[in-house]
This record gives structure tokens, C-alpha cells and sequence, in this order.
């Protein structure tokens, strides 16, 4: 009896956290759709709920809105690969050494700031209009958050262990593969999270100012021709990828380091 109780607590609470989850999305898309079906926000501004996902049906049915999502999907993997690396790398090297960290984190504070519009044009006069430029302002923009994150992670490590390990007399490889790694990663992979939500807007960015192709020069054209529709369609698409994405590394993230998740 006391098992089915607790099965039932646990279901209901399961509800209504769901609930809780989908809230806010059904009460903005019930706004939405007051708003454009009453004539209070004119269509030609924001057009209704029925037409947008109209207009979305019609884009995935003619496989338009599928080549321009994968073009851009692969343009985000290469970018954000490649920020992550390097991300991690330096990362590790300035979180393990202090001298390192002096000498480079002028730099980084000096170019973090740097908003990635200011590096568009700088890469088209170094790389062209072509996909290294894109690549670079997608690895600019990634690259930061996995940086700041690894760094965080491994000088955050918690002392005592480090004292236990010293004590036990422990090499540094094993300090670092056994101490400090474990420790940074959970902070690692939220700077991977932070990281694939700004290649994303990178790659939006980029593909509206210097692309034929991609979900950011669908949007970007779509405005040139007063399609509206197909502006917020893309729009969606985007946040819809992003969340499937992060939901994705933070089930990767608890699935390889559910150790530090344990209630």
C-alpha cells in the first residue's frame, strides 16, 4: 500500500512538473494568438500562430527548411568543435598554470568583450565570404564560455582532495587525470551547453550578413521579401534545434558524469 502511494506522489509529481515545463510556452503562444486573431498586433507585424506553422509545414514539406537547418547544423558542429578544443585546451593550461594565466588573460579579457558582429567583417578581409570565415566567427563565439568554464572548473577544485592526494603521495599526471579533470568536468560541459547556444546565434549572424544558404540567410531573405511568416518560422526552427541540442548535452553530461549528480 505504502509502495502504491509513493508510486502515485511520484507520478503526479512527474505531471506537475510537466506542467510546470510547458506553462509558459502555451500561455505565450495563447497571447500570440490573441493578439493577431483580434487585429491588436497587426499580422504584417506578427503573423498568427495557424500561419506561421503553416508556413512551416510548407517549408519542411518542399525540404527547403531541412537543407537550410542542415547546412547550418554542419557549419555549428565544425565551429563549435573547434571551440571546444581549443576551449578546454588553453583552458586546462591556464587553469593548471599560474604563469600561463598571467600571461594570456590580458588577452582574453581584452577580446572576450568583443561582440561577434565586430568579427564578421574581419574575417571576410582575412578568409573571404566563403566557410572559413563562417567557421571562424562560430569558433569565436563558442570558444569563450568552454574557456572561462574549464578554468573555473580546475582552479575550483576542492582543496581537501588535493591535500589527500598530496598526502598519498601522488604524481601530477595523477593529480590532473584523477583529481583535477573529474572536478572541472561537470563546469566543462556547462561551457559546452553555453558554448553550442552561442554558435547558433553565430552562425545566424554570419549567414545574414555573408551566405547564399542557411537557416540565418532564409530569415535574412525572407525579411528582404516581406515574408514575415517564414521569418518567425525560422526563428522557431532555431530555438527548437538549440533546445534539442542543449537537452542533448545535458543527458550526455548526467549519463558520463552521474557520479556527481548522486542525491
Amino acid at each position: 500500500m505504502g509502495e502504491n502511494k509513493l508510486e502515485m506522489k511520484s507520478a503526479g509529481k512527474k505531471i506537475w512538473n510537466f506542467v510546470l515545463t510547458i506553462l509558459a510556452p502555451v500561455v505565450v503562444v495563447a497571447l500570440w494568438y490573441f493578439v493577431t486573431n483580434t487585429g491588436i498586433i497587426r499580422q504584417t507585424i506578427l503573423p498568427s500562430p495557424q500561419k506561421v506553422m503553416g508556413t512551416l509545414a510548407s517549408l519542411w514539406e518542399s525540404g527547403k527548411l531541412w537543407t537550410d537547418m542542415s547546412i547550418s547544423f554542419i557549419r555549428v558542429l565544425r565551429g563549435f568543435a573547434l571551440g571546444a578544443i581549443l576551449g578546454v585546451l588553453i583552458g586546462g593550461l591556464m587553469g593548471f598554470s599560474a604563469v600561463m594565466n598571467r600571461v594570456l588573460s590580458t588577452m582574453v579579457n581584452i577580446l572576450r568583450p568583443i561582440p561577434m558582429l565586430a568579427w564578421i567583417p574581419i574575417f571576410i578581409l582575412w578568409l573571404g565570404i566563403g566557410e572559413k570565415s563562417k567557421t571562424a566567427v562560430i569558433f569565436i563565439g563558442s570558444f569563450w564560455s568552454v574557456l572561462l568554464n574549464t578554468i573555473q572548473g580546475i582552479q575550483s577544485t576542492d582543496p581537501k582532495l588535493l591535500e589527500v592526494a598530496r598526502v598519498l603521495e601522488k604524481n601530477h599526471r595523477t593529480l590532473i587525470f584523477k583529481v583535477y579533470l573529474p572536478s572541472a568536468l561537470p563546469s566543462i560541459f556547462t561551457g559546452m551547453r553555453l558554448g553550442i547556444g552561442a554558435a547558433w546565434t553565430c552562425v545566424v549572424g554570419a549567414e545574414m550578413i555573408a551566405a547564399t544558404s542557411g537557416i540565418g540567410y532564409m530569415i535574412h531573405y525572407a525579411r528582404e521579401l516581406a515574408q514575415p511568416a517564414r521569418v518567425y518560422a525560422g526563428v522557431i526552427c532555431i530555438g527548437l534545434v538549440g533546445v534539442l541540442i542543449d537537452k542533448g548535452l545535458l543527458f550526455l553530461q548526467h549519463k558520463l558524469l552521474h557520479w556527481a549528480y548522486v542525491d
